[in-house]
């Protein structure tokens, strides 16, 4: 069964990459994609009554995982923050899969960045200890992702 999942990122920096990610996804025989708003549409969303966090709300409505698929300065982005927040009071499944090593189009791949969930503690624990975290290219996240997925799923007892 397809999973609805909440792709987390940092739009500016890291959108190609994300989008490779999302297209393998999307051209799987049984994946489904939720559709997620391009700059222009984000734009927009900052100016209505509720902005972005109640866009985000909307989002994670119905879904089961939240991916983060961080680059070089995703930690350093308030509202991935907020989603990683969200996620976990919503009790979602969580992964990291860092992204740096897809080449974008004219600049190649990024510098590594940290690991947005090795800043976030659950009682003592880091959530980057709690949560499986991958690398898109070493891991083979076109072959991977659904399984890695699932797996967040079954561990939030989605």
């Amino acid at each position: 069964m397809p999973r609805k999942v909440f792709f987390s990122f940092h739009y500016d920096r890291d959108v190609h990459r994300v989008m490779q990610v999302r297209n393998s996804w999307v051209v799987r025989r049984n994946g489904e994609a939720t559709p997620f708003y391009d700059k222009a549409e984000f734009e927009e969303v900052k100016r209505r009554a509720g902005g972005i966090e109640k866009w985000i709300e909307q989002q994670l409505s119905g879904t089961s995982v939240t991916v983060i698929l961080y680059g070089a300065e995703t930690y350093y982005r308030p509202w991935v923050q907020h989603e990683i927040k969200r996620s976990y009071e919503l009790r979602k499944g969580l992964l990291a899969i860092d992204i740096h090593n897809i080449k974008h189009p004219q600049n190649g791949a990024d510098v590594q960045g940290p690991n947005p969930l090795s800043y976030f503690s659950v009682g003592e624990r880091k959530m980057n200890m709690l949560y499986a975290n991958y690398d898109w290219v070493h891991n083979d996240g076109y072959n991977n992702i659904e399984t890695w997925i699932e797996a967040a799923a079954k561990a939030a007892g989605k």
